[in-house]
Order: C-alpha cells, then sequence, then structure tokens
C-alpha cells in the first residue's frame, strides 16, 4: 500500500497521526499579519528553539479524519449513561451553552472597564442572591476554580477567621467515608486530619465524634447526604458537638443536588458551604476544562471572602468590583473566577426557578431509589437505610462466586454500559456506587439494571466471558500494576 494511505495494523486500531506524517504535509494556514511585526520578533532570541518541535506533518484531510474517529470513541454524557456515584455526570442543557456563547459574555475580559462589563457583573450579582437563598447563607464568592479549590478556600477562611480570634488550632474532623480530596484539601491548608468513624447505619458515630472534638479542633468537614448517599440524620447533633468545641461546620456540596429547594446547610448550621456547578447545576464536567467551585459563608465569615466581589452601587444604579477588607484571605483566582461556566450555572437556575430546582433533587432521589430496587436482592445494599440520589452496592456476595466488583464493571462495558464507581468508598467491601441523576430516563435505568442483572448471570454461566472482558473495546484489560509503575508516556516509532 502507498504512503498515501497507511494501513490500519491488525487488530483494527486506526494509526497513530504520527504513523500518518509525511514531510511537507500541511493542515493550517495563517492569515496575514494585521498588527505591525515586533522588533526582532516577539520570542527572545535566547527562548527560541535551534530546531523545529517533533510534530506530525499531515494534510487537514487526514488531521480532520482522526480527530473524528477518535471523537467518535470516546464516551461523552451526550451519548451515554454516567451511573458514576459521587459524581454526577449528567446531561448538560444546550440552553444553557447557547447563554454562554453570547458574545457579551464569550469575548468579556476581567479587565475591561466596568462601564463595558456591566450586564456581566450583574449576572454575578443576582446569582450570587440566589446562591446565598437556596444554600442559606449570607455571602458567595465565584472565585474557586473547581471543587477542591473551594474547599481549600474555605479552609483557610476557617485559619484566618480562628487567627483573627487568636485561636490556633491544628485538626479537622472528616468522616471515613469522605471524598478523597477533603483530606487533601485539609493537609494543604496546614491542618491535620483527625478521622470520625461511621456507625451501623452508615452515618457519623455521634459519640467517637464527642470524643474527637476538643479545643484543637479548628472544624468538620462533611457532605449530607454523606458520601454513602446517606442523609446525616443527627446533622443538628453534629453542628451543636463542632460549634461547643468552638469550630466551624464546613458543607462539601458534592451531593447539594439530593437537597436542593428542599433543605438548605445554612439551616443545618454550616458556615462554610462550596458548591460544585458541574454537579448540581449542570455546568460541564471534567476533561480537564475549566470548572466553577463557589464558595458560601455565614455572616461572621464574610469580611475573611476573598475579593474583590461584584456588588451593585444602590445609589447610581451601576455595578462594580468592590474592594475587600483587611481581614480578607486575598484573591484565590482573577475575579469572577471562570466566568463562562458561571454563566451556565445562572442560565440553568434562571430556567428551572424555585419548583425546577426542588424537582431536580425530588428526580435524582426517585431515580436512585428506583434503581436500588430493581438490584436490592441480587446485589447488597451497603448499608441499610433509604439513600439519596445515590446508593453503594457490595460485590462481597458476587465475590463469593469468583467474581469481584472490577470484573462486573469491566463486562458492563461490554453491554453496553459505562461502569459505576467501584471501589469508593473504602469502608465498603467491593463497592460499586451508583448515582443515577435526575436527567435520565426510566428506559435507562431499566437498560442498567438490566445489564447489571445479566452481568451477574453470567458468573455462574459464562465466567471466562466476565473474567476477561470488555472485548469490545481496542483494549481490553492492562496490567495496571505494570502500567503503573513502567508508564509509557512517550510514542517510539517502530515499537
Amino acid at each position: 500500500m502507498s504512503p498515501e494511505s497507511p494501513p490500519a495494523v491488525a487488530d483494527g486500531i486506526s494509526p497513530l497521526i504520527f504513523e500518518r506524517s509525511r514531510p511537507g504535509r500541511r493542515a493550517w494556514s495563517l492569515p496575514a499579519l494585521d498588527v505591525p511585526a515586533a522588533p526582532g520578533g516577539a520570542i527572545p532570541a535566547a527562548l527560541r528553539r535551534r530546531a523545529a518541535p517533533r510534530l506530525p506533518e499531515v494534510s487537514e484531510r487526514d488531521l480532520v479524519a482522526h480527530y473524528t474517529r477518535l471523537s467518535r470513541r470516546n464516551y461523552g454524557v451526550d451519548a451515554g449513561f454516567y451511573p458514576l456515584g459521587s459524581c454526577t455526570m449528567k446531561y448538560n442543557p444546550k440552553l444553557a451553552e447557547d447563554a454562554a456563547a453570547l458574545p457579551g459574555f464569550r469575548r468579556v475580559h476581567p479587565l475591561q472597564p466596568e462601564s463595558q462589563v456591566q450586564g456581566a457583573l450583574q449576572l454575578l450579582v443576582e446569582l450570587e442572591a440566589a446562591l446565598r437563598e437556596i444554600t442559606g447563607m449570607a455571602a458567595v464568592t465565584f472565585q474557586p476554580a473547581a471543587g477542591a479549590h473551594g474547599e481549600l478556600t474555605g479552609l483557610l477562611m476557617m485559619r484566618a477567621w480562628h487567627e483573627s480570634r487568636g485561636d490556633s488550632r491544628r485538626r479537622v474532623i472528616i468522616p471515613d467515608s469522605a471524598h478523597g480530596t477533603n483530606p487533601a484539601s485539609v493537609r494543604l491548608a496546614g491542618y491535620e486530619v483527625a478521622e470520625v468513624p461511621s456507625d451501623s447505619r452508615g452515618l457519623v458515630d455521634i459519640p467517637a465524634l464527642e470524643r474527637l472534638a476538643g479545643p484543637d479542633v479548628a472544624g468538620l468537614m462533611i457532605t449530607n447526604p454523606n458520601t454513602l448517599g446517606l442523609f446525616e440524620q443527627n446533622i443538628e447533633s453534629v453542628a451543636r458537638i463542632v460549634h461547643a468545641a468552638g469550630g466551624l461546620l464546613y458543607y462539601d456540596g458534592a451531593n447539594f443536588n439530593a437537597i436542593i429547594g428542599h433543605c438548605r446547610p445554612g439551616d443545618m448550621g454550616f458556615d462554610i458551604v462550596h458548591l460544585n456547578l458541574h454537579k448540581t447545576f449542570a455546568t460541564p464536567h471534567g476533561g480537564g476544562g475549566p470548572g466553577s467551585g463557589p464558595l458560601a459563608v455565614s455572616e461572621r465569615l464574610a469580611p475573611f471572602l476573598p475579593g474583590p466581589r461584584p456588588a451593585l452601587d444602590p445609589s447610581s444604579g451601576r455595578y462594580h468590583w468592590a474592594p475587600v477588607g483587611e481581614r480578607s484571605i486575598g484573591r484565590v483566582h482573577t475575579f469572577g473566577g471562570n466566568f463562562g461556566v458561571v454563566v451556565r450555572a445562572s442560565a440553568y437556575v434562571r430556567a428551572l426557578g424555585p419548583e425546577g430546582l426542588r424537582r431536580v433533587s425530588e428526580m435524582a432521589v426517585l431515580n436512585a431509589n428506583y434503581l436500588a430496587a430493581r438490584l436490592r436482592g441480587t446485589f447488597d445494599l451497603a448499608y441499610p437505610g433509604q439513600p439519596m440520589h445515590e446508593f453503594v452496592l457490595s460485590a462481597r456476595r458476587q465475590k463469593a462466586r469468583g467474581a469481584r466488583a472490577m470484573d462486573i464493571a469491566k463486562r458492563l462495558i461490554d453491554h453496553g454500559v459505562h461502569p459505576p464507581t467501584v471501589y469508593f468508598p473504602l469502608v465498603v467491601e467491593e463497592a460499586m456506587m451508583v448515582e443515577p441523576t435526575e436527567t435520565e430516563s426510566r428506559e435507562t435505568l431499566d437498560a442498567f439494571a438490566d445489564a447489571m442483572l445479566a452481568v451477574d448471570r453470567e458468573i455462574d454461566s459464562d465466567p471466562e466471558a466476565l473474567y476477561l472482558a470488555p472485548h469490545t473495546t481496542p483494549v481490553s484489560r492492562p496490567d495496571e500494576a505494570r502500567a503503573a509503575r513502567l508508564p509509557i508516556l512517550r510514542f517510539t516509532p517502530g515499537e
């Protein structure tokens, strides 16, 4: 075959872009320079390459074909169901995408004069008011660029608040079922992690919390419903214990979509609340792109918020960037954070309104309980209580028959289903964590349940298919330990 048509490899995988490369081919053209050229070139001589970068050289046709093929091999929220527990991977309404693409939002720059960005500032001020009402908190910042960034910002504010009172504390309490970002954020903020165990119901062990709470505790980080998908029924007691010890209560908003419109973190006694706009308000999630993790706080913590913050001057009716006071922890991101994501969340909140947002949480809980009911009996529910928006299964019965959670997850791929989260939370043996979200139809939920039940039957009827799965992907089951220890990170011709 001629170099014009590089062959596919034996297993049917398309050639790599480097294998399509031929010297001299180009897939790009640049317009003529429409500004004066910088004297001597824009890049200082000391920083210029001495040789051209080793990049593939392909035609536009081959480049487009290459990326189109790759996109068809991706699994995305617009193509299929993501039952990933605690991740809330759900459909992103295209209305919100249209709003973010409006020229006045898409082309805005944070250094434009305030007179030119009145609409953008108004959007931030009005969305802050909505989030204050939704969370029951007093003030909001949009600066944090993601959920974990919001965690760090909240913990830095927690530290600043204690220090403003001349109080130096060293520990933050975290449940044993918490998200992995929680302990990481605690350590990054300079605190020590104190773990509180779960009781037999999967909730915070109150006696254990009472033993941990002391004068060196800065606060408690928790989400409600918790990471096991269960509502913390004793949350008022938890708040009372932490506050009595002089600590603050931090709400990880990862599971806020389960209660929105029905109860508020502020009413539960929380002092700090971070929100994941991608989880609760259907903005894009994952892929390494921009995120947004707004932080809402109670009145006593508002002076410590990062800034500047958008505000309305009542006397003039104009919006502006308001400076922060001397107790602010300082800027953690530019101005309003990742503004395009905030625009999407604003469109979502405005489109649904209070009743629509309440319906979101109701459907998320209904869908999770429907799936749990369909799978209960074949799979064990990790804890006996009624789940909220997500639930945790244990594949311990399947393990006794020879199949682990990982085997089940891999085989689900052959059934056309994205696997749920496996082996998390760590406190559950052979954990499989499922979150259907509110955006999926009953038919989709039934298809997932049918696939789970079919894979369970295969443990006895066709175990080899299970252990060698997936069979329908370009790469089946790699040696994961070897891949972690000896990763191949660079393409080498001929290998």
